[in-house]
């Protein structure tokens, strides 16, 4: 025994000196250098020919098939298309494409971006006349689209307000569509094919200049408020770069393309995927997210908090319901005690809740807003890393994240390798706005000096986000500057602060903090949309007012903790989700209208 004690004791000692050399350990994988995203992808290729780069599902009528498509044939179509595009006259064009998560988005997007012209992503939720105004805004002259857009094309060059040249359609088109001047992919491909074959080599040798403008990037919002985001090869290669330097991407992972692509986390992301030989999937949707964890063996998912923490939420019910909370407790105590002396047994111990996800999910990448501390923790308890990242499009995106060697839960991590971060004007408590230097810092807002200047001063880009810096380095976020609620006694209030501590009541699906107009000051208030389903088996029987006391309880006791100025005094319920972007992120500015007309505060 007393040997065994020994042996314990020397391995405590050991990984304690092995934990303080490695805390702040962040840059521990070797990388090549990346200026463009020809060299991004030519690692896989090169590399990788073999690897399966996309397993995509086709729905028959009498069952389900699957395609594969290795990293050698990946290359082959995008040669072909790219090919076939500048033998159409689309050299040095703009190509916008639009439509849902798919394998001929992403084909479409390199057969652009690495040869042909510049690629402009539309968000595939804009309504038609959003779709055209972005079409002219970006003075598009090419659009590839799914078939879901064909009646809105068809409008679109009916009207002829835009200078689209040519219209691609990703699917199958009838006779009569082709008549009207439509043009089918497959199509293209097939031309493609024959032109390298004949020994065409103009997209194949295509020179990429790496500091000129090849993507353009709407921000989240609507068209008339959003701007239109100028970025380079360079932006977003050496966002790949730096990535590949802290995070531990395998060839062997299986990715599940669930962000939308036309977001650049979304589409920075799955490049990073691809330039490591990874295979990726694409989901059949939120509802079946579980289901396809398992039936793809997904290894890495890159997504939102909003569904980490619908994902956990679920897991903690069944829990519940089992009757293992206790236990849980204490197996990831004694897990946790274990990991500290270098035994880690975490994806043995909770086997069934990573079964639950797959079985073969080992990496969460959470981005857009902030992820719940508990949740995150959990997650990683269970032996599924979870760490989460902060940028912005105009940043190409990521600016800062956590990796296996630094977590700190509610930290967005440390500064990108390559990028410099650090707080403008801090107040007494350290926070003031956060800004960047670095070489994904776009080129500008497309066509718009003004609000370039507004963001980029003296060669750092402000973020508009609010942000403290520990002792170790690490950012905290606390707040959108644009959000803080000053009150009328000079008093700041972040709403994502109370955000966090509402967002943790268990019937809680969304909640949104803001100052309500009242005399000449403003109230602080929170509307809160709550889980039906959680209503309905805790709350049975409750009217919408006996529902809004209980919540209102439970309001007060957070107050309870605040200091006076900060009190929530208005509260709003709903079971209607709020008005959202793409990425999940609340439209404040759209649900506060929205509240002020329902209150008959603006008519």
């Amino acid at each position: 025994m007393r040997l065994i004690y020994d042996m314990l004791r020397q391995k405590t000692l050991f990984m304690k000196e092995k934990n303080r050399s490695m805390r702040n350990k962040y840059e521990i994988y070797q990388t090549k250098e990346y200026y463009n995203l020809k060299e991004v992808l030519a690692n896989a290729f090169e590399n990788y020919p073999e690897n399966i780069a996309f397993k995509i599902k086709n729905h028959n009528a009498e069952n389900i098939t699957y395609r594969e498509i290795k990293y050698k044939e990946f290359e082959k179509e995008i040669n072909s298309l790219g090919t076939a595009l500048i033998d159409m006259g689309m050299k040095n064009k703009r190509i916008a494409v639009i439509g849902k998560n798919r394998y001929e988005w992403i084909l479409s997007y390199v057969a652009v971006v690495n040869g042909t012209g510049i690629v402009v992503p539309l968000d595939k939720g804009l309504p038609d006349e959003e779709i055209s105004s972005s079409l002219e805004r970006s003075k598009t002259d090419c659009v590839i689209f799914a078939k879901d857009y064909i009646d809105c094309m068809k409008k679109i060059k009916e009207e002829n307000t835009t200078q689209i040249e040519k219209y691609i359609c990703m699917d199958e088109l009838s006779e009569a569509e082709k008549e009207e001047g439509f043009i089918y992919l497959g199509d293209l491909l097939e031309n493609g094919k024959k032109l390298l074959e004949a020994g065409n080599k103009e997209f194949v040798n295509a020179e990429i200049d790496n500091n000129k403008m090849s993507v353009i990037l709407f921000t989240s919002g609507t068209t008339s408020k959003s701007k239109a985001v100028a970025l380079s090869h360079r932006n977003i290669a050496s966002n790949i770069e730096a990535m590949n330097k802290v995070e531990g991407i395998r060839s062997t992972d299986v990715n599940m393309a669930f962000l939308p692509l036309h977001h650049t986390f979304g589409c920075t992301g799955i490049l990073l995927f691809l330039n490591h030989g990874c295979t990726n999937v694409f989901c059949d949707g939120i509802r079946h997210i579980q289901s396809n964890l398992k039936e793809y063996k997904v290894s890495v998912f890159v997504c939102v908090p909003l569904l980490i923490e619908a994902m956990y939420k679920k897991i903690e019910k069944e829990i519940e319901k089992q009757g293992k909370t206790k236990l849980i407790k204490v197996a990831t105590g004694v897990s946790n005690s274990l990991l500290k002396i270098g035994i880690d047994v975490r994806r043995k111990l909770f086997k069934d809740i990573i079964n639950n996800l797959g079985g073969n999910l080992r990496l969460i990448i959470s981005g857009a807003s902030a992820l719940d501390k508990k949740v995150a923790k959990a997650f990683n308890d269970f032996g599924i890393l979870t760490i989460q990242g902060y940028g912005l499009t105009e940043t190409s995106p990521v600016l800062a994240a956590e990796n296996e060697n630094c977590i700190k839960y509610g930290s967005i991590g440390l500064s990108m390798p390559g990028v410099t971060l650090k707080i403008d004007n801090p107040n007494e408590q350290g926070i003031g706005e956060l800004i960047a230097k670095g070489p994904n810092v776009m080129l500008g807002y497309y066509e718009n000096q003004e609000a370039t200047d507004e963001v980029i001063k003296d060669g750092w880009f402000h973020t508009g986000d609010l942000a403290r810096q520990d002792k170790d380095g690490y950012f905290f976020i606390t707040g959108r500057k644009k959000n803080v609620i000053v009150l009328k006694n000079g008093k700041n209030i972040y709403p994502e602060e109370l955000e966090t501590l509402v967002g943790k009541l268990p019937y809680v699906d969304e909640c949104m903090v803001f100052g309500y107009p009242k005399d000449d000051d403003l109230v602080v208030s929170v509307k809160i949309v709550y889980n039906k389903d959680y209503v309905k088996d805790n709350f049975a029987g409750f009217t919408q007012e006996q529902l809004k006391e209980k919540i209102w309880e439970d309001i007060k006791e957070i107050n309870s903790g605040l200091t006076n100025y900060k009190h929530m005094k208005k509260l709003i319920i709903t079971d209607e989700p709020m008005i959202k972007t793409s990425t999940a992120k609340i439209k404040r500015h759209e649900e506060m209208s929205k509240i002020l007309t329902e209150e008959g505060a603006i008519k």
